[in-house]
């Protein structure tokens, strides 16, 4: 089989970072923010606007030309490969954005079999997109420190394994913490019970049925 692997990020120095047609750089889809007062009640724990005090609904949304590019070199790279995974660093904390979800569906969309997110180091929720999957966030990995020098401690991360073949695309992942030497541990669904439902019902809400099998946790689409 013949691998493809696409990537971009939208989390970067905002000067000297980007690549140009004259300057070296990184592959970027920009994202974008708007802040808003909600007109209307949105959730039952959310106020009404004539109360002082009531925070903006946060929006973010993909730049519409640099997705467009992006599912053109998505779509370009399909017929040279039997399998494209679509790389993406995005993400601010433990919330999958909008505009998250607006790149990953477009790669799927433009053919990528999947999408794998990085860059807030928390484990984040599977979304099941046309049957393809997504992973928003593996957390963390193989490493301890990040910028200024801080520790990460045991922050728990997944290692997504694909199996991909005739039977088409099948997910699923194990769970991974950190030791004191900086090694990488594989940690089952088990010894994970927390976050593990948490990510099933955040994982649900996408789409996407998570079901512990041996010491993986096996991703599907949730039946409706």
């Amino acid at each position: 089989m013949r691998f493809g692997f696409l990537q971009r990020s939208s989390v970067y120095w905002p000067t000297g970072h980007e690549a140009a047609a004259d300057m070296a750089g990184i592959a970027v889809v920009r994202g974008h923010t708007a802040y808003q007062v909600p007109l209307h009640k949105t959730r039952p724990e959310i106020p009404p606007m004539n109360r002082p005090g009531v925070p903006p609904a946060i929006l973010t949304w993909a730049d519409p030309q640099y997705l467009a590019a992006f599912a053109d070199d998505v779509a370009a790279l399909r017929p040279r490969v039997d399998f494209l995974v679509a790389s993406c660093h995005w993400g601010l904390d433990r919330t999958v954005l909008q505009y998250m979800r607006e790149i990953a569906h477009a790669a799927i969309e433009a053919g990528a079999d999947i999408v794998v997110g990085h860059g807030p180091h928390y484990a984040l929720p599977v979304e099941i997109h046309r049957g393809r999957p997504i992973f928003y966030g593996l957390g963390s990995f193989s490493f301890h420190t990040g910028h200024g020098g801080r520790r990460h401690g045991d922050w728990l991360g997944m290692m997504a394994c694909v199996r991909a073949g005739g039977a088409g695309t099948r997910a699923s992942f194990r769970f991974v913490r950190h030791n004191e030497r900086n090694e990488t541990i594989l940690r089952s669904a088990a010894e994970e019970p927390a976050a593990f439902d948490e990510l099933a019902r955040e994982s649900r809400a996408l789409g996407a049925a998570l079901e512990i099998r041996g010491e993986e946790v096996c991703v599907s689409a949730a039946v409706a």
